[in-house]
């Protein structure tokens, strides 16, 4: 193992012994500085912010990728308020989930405690760097963070101001930034049992699948986004309409922005006019032999319905009914969000019943999926496994219990 990232995990491991006891106004009043701090120094993250985005223009890096990697002033001062929002919400550290009492006199309560090192993996958004570490403070865990190397000017400065903020009110290393920009330096960090609790991998297909097949430390999968919207026959076209264009264009580089829009062939003949009329040639698109009789749009191939484009690229697929609607989505979904629009609550129920992804939803986009949307303040991750944790990470889900158990003198017979 490199000797500085074997040093770095050391101290964070030694970091989040004292994290544990932090108390809830000393992390609510680290997080205001952390919000502070930020807003204090907009155009020095900026500044280094543009040094990320000139190197990806220069690299060839496509526009919708550019957005997710740039920040502005709006988005620093959004990232700076929603750090206010986490300190506003219920700290979940210490809650006890249960309480036994036993015949024998015991008094058992299972409370929820941190995870303790969380090592996150992800690419080019600089946001994601603030919004884990102030939800890893809040939950009284340490993060150690390996951004992309198209984000390291931002990551850098990010993780510095964050660090001289809470210098003296929260133990050092707290917040890790492993800044090498090399990805076979990942499996330093993913195979660091000795040193990290688990690890969650955020961003394309290729990085989560790597760390699957490579980690021995234990992961939090977060899938890619092959997202769909399904247009039901008795749906409010005008409302598909607008649902469309927000899952798909408003921010096509995120991952809950959509990829295949199925439409129900006695709707088809009049709303894929419409839609493609809407997307006014931003679009391109791939369409199945029954859209191709509609309108004017590539062919679309088993290898299109299996690809997360992150780009201003859609599919488009015809189908009979509900269920082979259901079994495209089965067959080519990351099981992240699904969408159907329907005025017709049982076929909505249907829909939602029968499908296995982590959120679905009726008449709305699937660009709701996301810890600020919920309520959450922010997200680790959208986790798309089921054991631990599924959908947006927020506090609960990156915490464990412990047991507490209190006796006067008891011994088992």
């Amino acid at each position: 193992m490199d000797n500085r990232i074997q040093m770095q995990l050391r101290q964070a491991k030694e970091a989040s012994r004292y994290m544990q006891n932090i108390k809830p106004e000393v992390k609510e009043k680290a997080l205001k500085k952390i919000s502070d701090a930020l807003l204090t120094h907009v155009n020095l993250i900026i500044q280094e912010n543009q040094k990320d985005i000139l190197d990806a223009k220069n690299n060839g890096i496509k526009e919708s990728m550019v957005d997710r990697l740039l920040l502005t002033r709006e988005r620093i001062e959004a990232m700076a308020q929603d750090i206010l929002k986490v300190v506003e919400l219920n700290d979940p550290i210490g809650e006890v989930v249960r309480t036994i009492n036993r015949p024998n006199g015991l008094l058992i309560k299972q409370v929820r405690v941190p995870l303790g090192v969380i090592g996150i993996i992800y690419e080019s958004r600089p946001n994601v760097t603030v919004d884990i570490a102030s939800l890893c403070i809040k939950t009284n865990n340490v993060c150690v963070l390996k951004g992309g190397k198209e984000a390291i000017h931002s990551n850098r400065i990010l993780v510095k101001i964050m660090n001289e903020a809470i210098k003296d009110l929260l133990p050092e290393n707290c917040i890790v930034l492993i800044e090498t920009t090399q990805r076979e330096q990942i499996n330093e960090l993913i195979q660091a049992h000795d040193y990290v609790d688990v690890i969650i991998p955020r961003g394309s297909a290729g990085l989560i699948q790597y760390v699957v097949k490579n980690a021995t430390v234990p992961i939090i999968e977060t899938g890619a986004g092959r997202c769909h919207l399904y247009v039901d026959k008795e749906a409010n076209l005008n409302m598909a309409l607008e649902i469309a264009i927000n899952a798909k264009i408003q921010r096509p580089s995120v991952c809950n922005a959509i990829e295949t829009i199925i439409v129900h062939q006695d709707v088809a003949p009049t709303f894929l006019p419409m839609l493609q009329d809407a997307f006014n040639q931003k679009v391109t698109l791939y369409g199945d032999e029954r859209t191709q009789q509609i309108i004017s749009c590539l062919k679309a191939t088993s290898q299109n319905y299996a690809t997360e484009y992150d780009d201003y690229i859609c599919n488009i697929k015809v189908v009979e009914d509900i269920n082979e609607a259901i079994s495209h989505i089965y067959q080519y979904s990351t099981k992240h969000s699904e969408s159907i629009v329907t005025e017709n609550k049982e076929t909505a129920q249907y829909f939602m019943d029968a499908l296995d992804s982590a959120c679905l939803y009726h008449n709305a986009s699937t660009r709701f999926t996301d810890g600020g949307q919920f309520g959450f303040g922010a997200e680790v991750g959208i986790s798309t496994q089921k054991l631990h944790a599924r959908g947006p990470l927020g506090l609960p889900e990156i915490t464990s219990t412990k047991y507490l158990i209190y006796g006067n003198g008891q011994i088992r017979k």
